[in-house]
């Protein structure tokens, strides 16, 4: 079964130019507080759903994951691979990304909000650390996070920022040990840039004519390199993104649906309902209704 918009192809069908939301792209609705720097267990980030991490997405936040314990597999900026214990995870503000945890599965998950406040790369960096000093120093910096929160002592925001001002020194110094000589394929560098533009673009309905003519290829090569580079289609990727970023709305704003349509690029209120009884097995009312006991109080 295909979405509603998508051709048997899994390309998107053109919507009519008369029903294009004319909205700005919205920004992604995050489970956590994002004013704060915080530091959470896995099981806490996703709470309300495993989903939240499964499926493919994007965050105003940046992500540090420490993988303590499992294995699992990962989609980040749109290339498939596999994670460990001792692996570390950077994601920055905007970019893609879809975890697969084991049953087993431990660690932490550093929250730091794209203010400008602490000094990141703007990359996408997974770290298999070997090296038991620099695994135990990242513990350590992580350790005296949540000690500090858990005191709440004065001057708290400041320790917080100069905490992880050091576990960022800490993440660019391994990424310059751990750099990765390998040169991206052309097919990996096309997967890349497509998941910059359906970060950007995923709200606005665009077709996926547009993206591949964006990229100067054909929408079969561009299907053909994003199932090859993630296990997706370019089709499943931007329909992945859209899920999950109209379930967040759903249960965790108060936003009309009608407005949840029209701000995703959707050509009307029926249309939305119709996407989401295909993908989430009920109306956009009734997941909110099911929610509202844990997020409306």
């Amino acid at each position: 079964m295909t979405r509603p918009g998508m051709g048997q192809t899994g390309v998107a069908a053109p919507v009519k130019a008369s029903e294009l939301s004319q909205s700005a792209v919205t920004s992604p609705i995050s489970a956590v507080d994002d004013s704060q720097i915080r530091i959470m267990t896995l099981a806490q980030i996703t709470h309300g759903g495993a989903w939240q991490l499964e499926q493919l997405h994007l965050r105003d936040h940046h992500l540090l994951l420490w993988i303590t314990r499992g294995q699992g597999r990962l989609l980040l900026h749109g290339l498939r691979r596999g994670f460990g214990a001792h692996n570390a995870i950077f994601v920055p503000a905007g970019k893609l990304l879809a975890i697969e945890a084991g049953r087993h599965i431990q660690g932490q998950a550093l929250i730091i909000p794209n203010d400008g406040r602490v000094l990141l790369p703007d990359r996408t960096q997974q770290l298999r650390l070997q090296d038991g000093l620099a695994q135990a120093e990242l513990t350590g910096l992580l350790d005296d996070l949540r000690r500090e929160i858990h005191e709440n002592r004065t001057y708290l925001t400041e320790a917080l920022t100069a905490i992880a001002s050091l576990i960022s020194i800490w993440l660019r110094r391994q990424m310059q040990i751990l750099a990765d000589p390998t040169r991206a394929t052309s097919a990996e560098r096309i997967v890349r840039r497509f998941a910059d533009l359906l970060a950007e673009n995923y709200a606005t309905g665009r077709p996926m004519q547009d993206y591949a003519e964006d990229l100067d290829i054909t929408p079969t090569h561009l299907t053909r390199v994003c199932r090859h580079s993630s296990g997706l289609t370019a089709a499943d990727m931007l329909s992945q993104v859209v899920q999950h970023q109209a379930h967040m709305m759903l249960i965790k704003t108060s936003m009309p649906i009608n407005e949840i349509a029209d701000t995703l690029g959707f050509g009307s209120a029926a249309y939305f309902t119709r996407f989401s009884q295909q993908h989430f097995g009920a109306a956009p009312s009734q997941i909110r209704r099911a929610a509202m006991p844990h997020d409306f109080g």
